[in-house]
C-alpha cells in the first residue's frame, strides 16, 4: 500500500453470510418486515418545535442509570419508530446500556405537519436543530448518530456539510442511497418495483391528507387525480418534492442531495453498511477509496438486501446488523 492511499478511508468486506435459505435480496428485504416478530420494545414522546413554526417529535427509549452512550437514531423513507428496523435497532441498543431516541422527519410520527414542507434524503436541518438541543441538554454523554436508507443518505450529507460533526463520536449509516439518480432508476425496474409502489401509495397518501388542511398554490399546483396518476419516485420527486423544497425539478434534487458527493468531506469516524444485491440500488452507488476521506469506511457484503442482512434459520432469525452497529459504537466511546 503506497502512503498516498493512506489518506482515503476504506472499502472492507463485511463478515456478514447470509443462510443458504435467505441469500435472496428479496428474502432478506421482505421477512423482517412482514414475517419476523418484533422485539419489545417501550418508548416515550417528546415534541420539539422548530424555528418555523412546525415540529417534530421524538421517540425516546427507557433511561439508562449509567448510560454507555446517546444514540440518535434517523429513520428511512416513510419509516418511524414502530418500522420494523428502528424497533428492534433501539431495543438491542437500549438493552445494552445505550439511551436511544429516534427524531422522526417531518409528518412521519402519525400526525400532520403544519407547514407545506415535508422531508427529504438531503433535508439536514432538523437534524442540526435537534442535535444541537441534545447536545445541550446532555453534555457529558457521548454521542453517535444512525442513520437508515434515507435517513443514512441525510445523515452522511451532514456530517460532510459540518467538519465539527456537532459532538458526534462515531456515526453509521445502514443501506444509503449513496446517488438519488441511480436509486431512483433501479427502484424502477423488475420486482423493485413492488418497493416503489408500496412507499409511494404511504407518500401521495399524506400529500393528499395535507393538502385538505394547508394550501399549496404558492409551491404546487396538483389536483387530486394527478397525484393518484404518479406511479414513480422520480415522478414524485419532479412534481412535489422539487416545487416544495426549493429545486428546479428531481434531476437537481438528486444531484444536490445525493450523500456521494459529501463523503470526502467527512471528519467524524464513520462506517458504511451496504448489500451489493440491495434492491433498491445498483452497483453505481458504491465509491471507489479515493472518493472517501480517511475517516470513512465502507463495509460491503454480497447479500443482505434494503436494511436486511439476515441471520439464523427461519423460525429463530437474528439481525446481523445489532451487534455490528453495536461493536463499531462501542469501539470509538472506549477510554
Amino acid at each position: 500500500m503506497t502512503t498516498e492511499s493512506r489518506q482515503y478511508g476504506k472499502i472492507i468486506r463485511s463478515s456478514f453470510r447470509a443462510p443458504a435459505w435467505a441469500r435472496n435480496r428479496h428474502v432478506q428485504t421482505i421477512w423482517p418486515r412482514f414475517i419476523r416478530r418484533p422485539l419489545p420494545f417501550s418508548f416515550t414522546w417528546e415534541r420539539v418545535e422548530l424555528p418555523d413554526g412546525d415540529f417534530v417529535d421524538l421517540a425516546w427509549g427507557p433511561e439508562q442509570q449509567t448510560p454507555s452512550g446517546m444514540v440518535i437514531l434517523f429513520h428511512g423513507l416513510e419509516g418511524s419508530v414502530r418500522s420494523h428496523y428502528a424497533n428492534d435497532m433501539m431495543a438491542m441498543l437500549s438493552k445494552q446500556g445505550w439511551r436511544v431516541v429516534m427524531m422522526h422527519f417531518r409528518g412521519c410520527s402519525g400526525e400532520i405537519n403544519r407547514t407545506p414542507r415535508a422531508y427529504h434524503s438531503g433535508d439536514t436541518q432538523d437534524a442540526l436543530f435537534i442535535l444541537k438541543i441534545l447536545d445541550q441538554r446532555f453534555p457529558d454523554i457521548p454521542k453517535t448518530a444512525l442513520g437508515v436508507s434515507l435517513g443514512g443518505n441525510m445523515l452522511l450529507k451532514l456530517l460532510g456539510e459540518n467538519p465539527a460533526s456537532h459532538g458526534l463520536a462515531a456515526a453509521v449509516a445502514i443501506s444509503a442511497p449513496l446517488k438519488l439518480a441511480e436509486c431512483s432508476e433501479s427502484i424502477n425496474q423488475g420486482f423493485s418495483r413492488v418497493y416503489q409502489r408500496y412507499l409511494l401509495k404511504s407518500m401521495k397518501r399524506t400529500l393528499k391528507a395535507k393538502m385538505q388542511k394547508i394550501d399549496y398554490k404558492a409551491t404546487i399546483t396538483l389536483k387530486e387525480s394527478e397525484i393518484d396518476e404518479m406511479r414513480s419516485f422520480k415522478e414524485f420527486d419532479d412534481k412535489v418534492t422539487a416545487p416544495l423544497h426549493g429545486f428546479v425539478d428531481a434531476e437537481d434534487y438528486y444531484e444536490k442531495c445525493s450523500a456521494f458527493h459529501f463523503l470526502s468531506a467527512i471528519h467524524c469516524p464513520t462506517l458504511i453498511l451496504h448489500a451489493i444485491d440491495d434492491p433498491f440500488m445498483n452497483h453505481l452507488v458504491i465509491p471507489d477509496e479515493k472518493e472517501l476521506a480517511r475517516h470513512v469506511t465502507i463495509e460491503l457484503s454480497e447479500t443482505g438486501g434494503h436494511v436486511g442482512f439476515m441471520q439464523g434459520l427461519p423460525w429463530n432469525t437474528s439481525i446481523w446488523l445489532h451487534q455490528r452497529v453495536i461493536r463499531f459504537f462501542t469501539d470509538y466511546l472506549s477510554p
